[in-house]
């Protein structure tokens, strides 16, 4: 019974580690007027790395989505309010995991007497984690500086599948963009 429980109890942890396992985090220019930002045009940041064509045009278009219901329209002419670009990291983390299924007492004096002839046995696993980190740059373009900057890591996954990419995508710059416009308190 206790190792079912105990399974259950791993299960419970790995599942809600995966849930909120994004990391999401913001700043902003709190002397930013950001009612006066009705569109935007997309920039290249300097010294970033871009991904591949196809991952480039898939974040463009996530983040296009949730400007658009913020009420932002996007321009290719110099008129635009904003200058938007984006970076992305993507690495990896190695996990180790690690199982003992003995009672995690070994053989010793207990009581008036020697017990037990050895613990459990402890197994172990290693895996790789792959974290993708997405930054989100918003230039004010009449004064040329940095007004916003968001960014969200576990979200850019290589070795996922293309729908599996795009959704967990969409979910992570949804979840960035809850946090713009800031409030002004």
């Amino acid at each position: 019974m206790k190792k079912l429980s105990f399974i259950w109890a791993a299960l419970l942890f790995v599942f809600s580690c995966s849930m909120f396992g994004q990391d999401i985090r913001y700043n902003f220019d709190k002397s930013a007027d950001f009612t006066k930002f009705k569109t935007y045009k997309w920039v290249e940041i300097k010294g970033a790395t871009p991904p591949d064509d196809i991952t480039d045009k898939q974040i463009k278009a996530s983040i296009d989505a949730q400007l658009t219901t913020k009420g932002l329209s996007k321009v290719d002419g110099d008129s635009a309010d904003l200058y938007i670009g984006y970076q992305v990291a993507m690495g990896t983390e190695k996990q180790f995991t690690s199982y003992d299924s003995g009672w995690g007492y070994g053989p010793g004096w207990y009581g008036r007497g020697w017990y037990g002839g050895g613990g459990g046995m402890t197994t172990g696993q290693t895996s790789t984690i792959y974290t993708g980190q997405l930054a989100i740059d918003m230039y004010d373009s009449a004064q040329h500086t940095l007004v916003w900057r968001g960014v969200v890591s576990k979200t850019l996954d290589p070795k996922a599948k293309p729908d599996k990419r795009q959704k967990n995508l969409d979910k992570s710059t949804a979840k960035l963009m809850k946090k713009y416009p800031p409030t002004s308190k």
